[in-house]
Order: structure tokens, then sequence, then C-alpha cells
């Protein structure tokens, strides 16, 4: 069964509470009032979200994106992806640009697959032992 992936609506919050550990609960209701959600469904039912923001106000930052782990390795992600590259592209973005940890290759590979390119890294000190690698892909 194919998934689609739409913009995430209200009907949405409860899930992406229960399901973005990654970020508090009033930055999650803050990117869903923005439309900084796009969410994959199979059958009306979630199975992943991709979230971003805007990196100096004005280049799309991909923050994360999560499928369900029974989902995975079966093209949600990347389908989140294309669609939120194709309406970044309509939005008149030139640039996209997301993270990884340097330590996490899975990830970097995947980001690479989809065009990204390495573009410097940052060490956070005692907040994250591990330097943030960042990557870019021209549009």
């Amino acid at each position: 069964m194919r998934a689609t992936t739409i913009r995430a609506e209200n009907r949405h919050l409860d899930w992406l509470l229960a399901h973005d550990r990654h970020a508090p609960e009033q930055w999650i209701t803050r990117c869903l009032s923005l439309g900084e959600y796009i969410i994959a469904e199979q059958e009306g039912e979630p199975i992943g979200f991709l979230r971003f923001s805007w990196f100096w106000g004005t280049i799309p930052f991909m923050d994360l994106i999560m499928v369900l782990p029974d989902r995975r390795r079966s093209g949600i992600g990347t389908a989140l992806f294309w669609h939120w590259e194709a309406t970044m592209r309509a939005a008149g973005a030139t640039l996209l640009m997301t993270s990884s940890q340097g330590d996490e290759s899975e990830p970097q590979a995947w980001h690479r697959r989809n065009g990204f390119r390495e573009a410097g890294s940052i060490a956070f000190g005692h907040l994250q032992p591990v330097p943030e690698l960042f990557l870019t892909k021209e549009l």
C-alpha cells in the first residue's frame, strides 16, 4: 500500500506529540501552526513525518525525518523529502539545508543519495559530544 504525503493538520497534533520525541510541546504546536510538518499516511493513519524550520529565517532547514520502525526502508522518508523539496522549490527556495551528528553514517548516506553535499561541521562542547555535520542541496 502506498503512502501519501500531506501538510500536517491540527488533527495530527496528538500523534506528533506522541512521536516527535526531539521537540517540546510548544515547539511542536508552533511548527504545526506554521505548516512546518509534512505527514506520511497510509489508509488515513500517520506513519511518519518531516519537520523543518528556517535557518536565518530564509533557508529551509530539515530538522528531522521520522518513520515508524515497521515502515522504514520502504521509501516513505524519501517521499516525505521529495514533498518537502517540491514545496520549498515552489516557495522560491534555492538552497536546502540539514544536519546529522558526525558519527551517523547511515543518515549521511541517505542525505547524499538525495543530493546533499557536506558544508562543514561545528562542535557544541558538552551539549553534544560529537560534532554536527551540516549538509546543503542546491535547487
